[in-house]
């Protein structure tokens, strides 16, 4: 049995990111806060110990997402692949450049230290000053990274023709032909009303006055609670946690970095409305805020000229003037999409997408059109704010099992993925019968050398 349960490179350092977490768990269970520990495996001159098995296989108990979770013989197994893969790069002197490991490891500290808070607290938890947590990271990442590099070596250059697709194919057995869910290809092309100058001053004067009450002793967080339209803020008295410098809108973070430790600031518009803010910590590279936003309301008579707008721009697509893909990138304000000609679906696998992937609000436009229709226009809201669009079905592709002629690309894939797989199971096993493994008497019923 051979098996790689992570085969990308970000999939692995959550593995090996995560499993020091996962030690620090284990060591938290006993008494001295002590691993018992010992060798269970080696691979020529490297080791695997008890307690990275146990830790690496309660990561994987603890993942939601994994339908079908590991063995400790496959998780055992999949260690001793790494190790051969390890001393193989090093054989073959392939290594990592300094610039991308820390790349990885200022990534995963940003991603670790936003769900922490705090250096200090991180210490706290691991018991390790932060320059030692980030060296065994460190080392672990560069481990990681070699053995997407070796795999790389394998199999990187494998191609496939036409001819081994169709056979890959062919050799399906029924149950295994993949079954595709009906996909859409939509546009949409978006006008954001005016808000009139009165409308403005209105949740203006609310803010400022939200602020003198603050001033006069009353909780921010209980205004904000009670005020705030920042749903994802206000049930936690409007307090965002850490962001680093440059995550937030550069209008609210020029105006919270001018600020002192619980200052509050004047009402300053943003493009999700108005805020007042208040600093609550600053760091070296990143910030600590709480925050009240109010949202003024388009008036009615902009939304009916947008309306009237739209109307237009669709007239003048319908009646073939212009495409509507070329109208987006002209005319949207939304720039998100306008830069993709409109393009409302989509993801890193193309421009379809998946109808049960689609927002309810879009799964209901697009499910009363048929491929080629405009729709008129439509009052939504986005960042906050009203807005009016029109969207334009392209095309959809109903449910069905998988087919060469609609779904070569996605087969195609498929095939070349598997031939990967394959190449990379054989070099593995040759790589076993040439390399020194030693299993703990414990574990020789695994079967890892077979």
């Amino acid at each position: 049995m051979t098996t790689l349960f992570m085969n990308t490179a970000s999939k692995i350092l959550w593995i090996a990111i995560g499993v020091f977490f996962a030690q620090h768990t284990l060591m938290a269970q006993t008494p001295q806060g002590k691993l018992l520990d010992k060798v269970i495996a080696s691979v020529d001159d490297q080791l695997i110990l008890q307690s990275e098995l146990e830790a690496e296989y309660q990561l994987y108990q603890a993942q939601d997402n994994t339908d079908k979770k590991p063995t400790k013989c496959q998780v055992l197994e999949n260690m001793v692949i790494n190790k051969i893969l390890l001393a193989n790069a090093s054989k073959k002197e392939i290594y990592v450049k300094k610039e991308e490991v820390d790349r990885y490891l200022n990534y995963r500290m940003q991603a670790i230290l936003k769900d922490v808070g705090t250096e200090a607290r991180l210490e706290q938890y691991t018991r390790k000053p932060i320059h030692v947590f980030k060296e065994e990271m460190r080392k672990g990442i560069r481990e990681q990274l070699t053995i997407e590099k070796m795999r790389d070596a394998i199999v990187g250059d494998i191609i496939i023709s036409p001819i081994e697709v169709q056979a890959y194919f062919d050799q399906l057995p029924p149950s295994e032909v993949p079954f595709f869910p009906a996909i859409v290809e939509a546009y949409q092309l978006v006008l954001f009303p005016s808000i009139e100058e009165q409308e403005k001053k209105v949740v203006i004067e609310n803010l400022t006055s939200l602020k003198t009450r603050i001033q006069a002793g009353e909780s921010f967080a209980v205004l904000a609670r009670q005020y705030s339209e920042d749903i994802g803020s206000a049930s936690n008295g409007g307090e965002l946690g850490f962001w680093r410098i440059g995550e937030l809108d550069p209008t609210y973070e020029k105006t919270a970095l001018a600020l002192k430790p619980g200052e509050i600031s004047d009402p300053v518009e943003t493009r999700f409305g108005f805020h007042i803010i208040q600093l609550i910590e600053k760091q070296k590279d990143k910030y600590n805020t709480r925050h009240i936003l109010l949202k003024p309301l388009a008036a009615k008579v902009t939304i009916e000229e947008a309306i009237e707008r739209l109307n237009n721009i669709r007239t003048s697509i319908l009646e073939k003037q212009v495409t509507f893909e070329k109208a987006a990138m002209s005319y949207s304000q939304d720039i998100a999409t306008a830069r993709q000609g409109g393009l409302l679906t989509g993801n890193s696998e193309g421009v379809q997408m998946p109808v049960d992937k689609l927002p309810s609000d879009i799964f209901f436009i697009l499910d009363k059109m048929a491929p080629g229709d405009v729709s008129g226009p439509i009052i939504f809201t986005i960042d906050g704010k009203q807005a009016v669009r029109i969207i334009y079905l392209k095309e959809r592709i109903a449910s069905h099992q998988a087919n060469l002629e609609q779904d070569y690309e996605k087969i195609y894939k498929l095939a070349l993925a598997y031939k990967k797989q394959r190449t990379l199971n054989e070099w593995i096993e040759a790589a076993k019968a040439k390399a020194i493994i030693q299993l703990d008497p414990s574990y020789e019923t695994c079967h890892v050398l077979k």
